[in-house]
């Protein structure tokens, strides 16, 4: 079945906000007595600073092949918070480093990851630089598509709040989240504005969704060995993982792979993932968006 080439959304303004957040008060289990489930979703902080600066040189490398006008408006609009969501979480690492858990060691090894092995070709020829640019947007494209999955559940995550989570951190998560689903569909529109065939956007989530669990288990299993409050007595496990999801504290892993697979489909488009109406309300009252507003 051949697959519509969805045109660029001509109402999305992306306006990067300049938020800042206060940790001094952050514990280290900021959902309280739930060191599995904080530290599952504190992976977060050590994917995303690597990752989003990464996802900003790519998106840089291909400003020079976009020919819409409105694309690459929403491209610098994208590349914009997405610089500004790195920061954000660097932010809780240094505070992370502060209370005695060390990121570093794991975070080098991302870091390794996205600047060697999925950085730029600079010795490839001008065609096969192109090519590897494009590969690189595809996979952009795939994990973008978790993390709009990630920030709709964020947005819709009443588990979070009867927890008693800290809730600064709780507007750190849903101001990214809402974000996220904010410009949803720029990566997948770009991708699409480069190469509109399909085995390409396939081969970008074959190769980065389950590099994403991969990565996302390893980081689990680091923090909960790193934390020196813990004394190793709390191991990582998918049961685990299942019985905090089903109270409401992550994302449901059924969900998670209907979502992947969703992405396959030959007629998806991002736009059917989460509400832009939704996220725009949180905006306009996420406290900490309010302040950078507000400072403007």
């Amino acid at each position: 079945m051949p697959r519509t080439v969805p045109e660029v959304h001509t109402d999305l303004v992306l306006e990067p906000r300049d938020v800042h957040f206060d940790w001094t008060g952050l514990p280290l289990h900021w959902i309280p007595d739930e060191p599995f489930a904080t530290h599952t979703i504190n992976v977060l902080h050590l994917l995303l600073p690597e990752g989003e600066r990464w996802f900003v040189e790519v998106f840089k490398e291909a400003l020079p092949l976009v020919r819409d006008e409105q694309l690459r408006e929403e491209v610098l609009g994208f590349v914009g918070q997405e610089a500004i969501h790195a920061e954000a979480h660097q932010q809780v690492l240094d505070h992370l480093l502060a209370q005695g858990l060390d990121p570093r060691p794991y975070v080098r090894q991302i870091a390794w990851l996205f600047q060697r092995v999925l950085g730029p070709k600079p010795r490839l020829t001008a065609r096969r630089r192109r090519e590897n640019v494009i590969e690189r947007v595809a996979f952009v494209a795939a994990i973008e598509h978790f993390t709009a999955f990630l920030g709709n559940w964020a947005l819709n995550s009443p588990g979070l709040d009867r927890a008693g989570a800290d809730p600064t951190m709780l507007d750190l998560l849903r101001w990214h989240g809402a974000e996220e689903v904010e410009h949803r569909s720029v990566a997948f529109d770009l991708l699409v504005h480069l190469d509109p065939g399909y085995l390409r956007r396939v081969r970008g989530m074959l190769l980065g969704g389950p590099l994403l669990v991969h990565l996302w288990v390893r980081g689990v299993r680091f923090l909960l060995a790193a934390d020196p409050s813990l004394d190793g007595r709390v191991q990582p496990s998918w049961k685990a993982a299942w019985h905090v999801a089903r109270r409401g504290m992550l994302p449901d892993p059924v969900q998670s792979l209907r979502s992947g697979i969703r992405y396959l489909k030959p007629g998806y488009h991002p736009t059917q993932e989460g509400s832009s109406a939704q996220a725009l309300s949180y905006l306009a009252g996420s406290p900490a968006a309010r302040a950078a507003a507000g400072a403007h």
